[in-house]
């Protein structure tokens, strides 16, 4: 008797419409989806002959579940069906819902829908804007039920209070911390989405901060001063946020640029120079400090296809940047040291030097063994210290030449 549709189908095909909102959905459109017809697979002709029986079961299941015997839920239409040997029986052909109580109660969500109720309607009374999103995700209001009073006071706060400039943790409104604002980022942004003015939402905004105003930690520069001449007030290492690096320019002529922060820390002193360390493909940060065009740069990162990406990348910004300890030379000259790069950069990469290029392409073909890698941290401190020292007085004798 599996095969047809028992009192228990009814209430799976309304929970359907549950799960997916239409019922709540409706409840706030005005738009009744009742009396509401019920999909219903009933027993042929062959079935009321050589199932009679089970025929009769069925009947009387689905009439005992109806609203006519429980007081709520489906009504039932009848067909009489004459047999020859049975005579005639009425048979069920036809099941509706008459009303949405009907349904709701029939599937125990009569209280949640008055919570839903209560709930738009606090929700319309503070941001109207907001009711064609409900329509539209009743059952993401429902899951936040317990939150939601404060959920609306943060939008209703950000509508009376566009693009604020603060910090999340600065929301005035009870019950609220950061953590409660960034761990529902998605819904917030949502209901933002829908409630503020176009003109006061940056739609490119690339985090949640950016779109909607807020104020950003910070990002913050790691670098040392080389030069003890050069120092801010007899402080050489440094971590410093990038507006107020970009709003002061440093003394030193020579920028050295490295990736690992070890190497940083571990810079030999060098006369009118400065390292910054630890950006990684954050090297984007820099091209915010205008004073660096004026520069001399020297970039120094892996042997490796990724290493050379981080120096094509850096020239999109400064062009004239030099590398050290990225060529061919170096990497012979530590075999002994390499290791296999994970998974390499496709290329091709426009702003590298003939000699760099080769490099290059001999690590993207595997020519000199499969995916090589050298670390920088892997490179001699001796080679590292000569070469560095080599790159200084090279750049004095520049300077010397120039000021002849």
């Amino acid at each position: 008797m599996t095969e047809w549709t028992a009192p228990a189908d009814v209430s799976a095909q309304l929970q359907r419409l549950w799960d997916k909102g239409k019922l709540l959905a409706a409840r706030l459109e005005n738009a009744s989806l009742f009396p509401l017809p019920v999909r219903i697979k009933g027993p042929d002709r062959r079935a009321l002959s050589n199932r009679f029986g089970e025929v009769q079961n069925w009947i009387r299941t689905l009439d005992e579940s109806s609203r006519v015997k429980r007081g709520f839920g489906y009504d039932l239409a009848w067909t009489e069906i004459s047999h020859r040997q049975l005579g005639a029986n009425r048979v069920p052909t036809a099941i509706v819902v008459p009303t949405e109580a009907d349904a709701l109660q029939l599937i125990g969500k009569r209280r949640a829908a008055e919570r839903f109720d209560t709930a738009v309607a606090a929700t319309l009374a503070a941001v109207p804007q907001l009711r064609s999103w409900i329509a539209r995700r009743p059952m993401q209001l429902l899951e936040n039920l317990e939150a939601w009073d404060r959920i609306i006071a943060v939008v209703a706060w950000l509508r009376d209070h566009p693009r604020p400039g603060i910090y999340l943790r600065q929301v005035d409104v009870p019950g609220v911390d950061t953590k409660f604002i960034e761990s529902r980022r998605g819904l917030f942004a949502e209901l933002l989405d829908a409630a503020l003015p176009e003109d006061v939402v940056d739609a490119g905004g690339s985090s949640f901060e950016a779109r909607y105003g807020f104020r950003t930690k910070p990002t913050m520069i790691r670098l040392r001063i080389l030069d003890g001449d050069c120092s801010v007030a007899g402080l050489t290492d440094l971590s410093i946020s990038l507006d107020q690096l970009a709003a002061h320019e440093l003394l030193p002529r020579r920028v050295f640029i490295t990736e690992n922060e070890i190497n940083g820390l571990a810079f030999p002193a060098l006369r009118d120079a400065m390292v910054v360390f630890g950006l990684g493909y954050g090297l984007d940060r820099l091209a915010e400090i205008p004073w660096l065009r004026s520069k001399d740069i020297v970039y120094w990162g892996d042997i490796d296809t990724h290493g050379y990406a981080m120096l094509n990348q850096l020239r999109a910004y400064f062009p004239a940047t030099r590398s050290v300890l990225m060529d061919r030379d170096t990497l012979l000259a530590h075999r002994g040291s390499w290791v296999e790069e994970p998974r390499q950069h496709p290329g091709p990469l426009r702003r590298l030097t003939p000699d760099e290029v080769q490099v290059f392409n001999e690590l993207i073909d595997d020519r000199l063994g499969p995916r090589v890698r050298l670390e920088q941290e892997r490179v001699g401190y001796s080679r590292v210290a000569a070469a560095l020292a080599q790159v200084s007085a090279r750049a004095a004798a520049h300077v010397r030449d120039g000021d002849r």
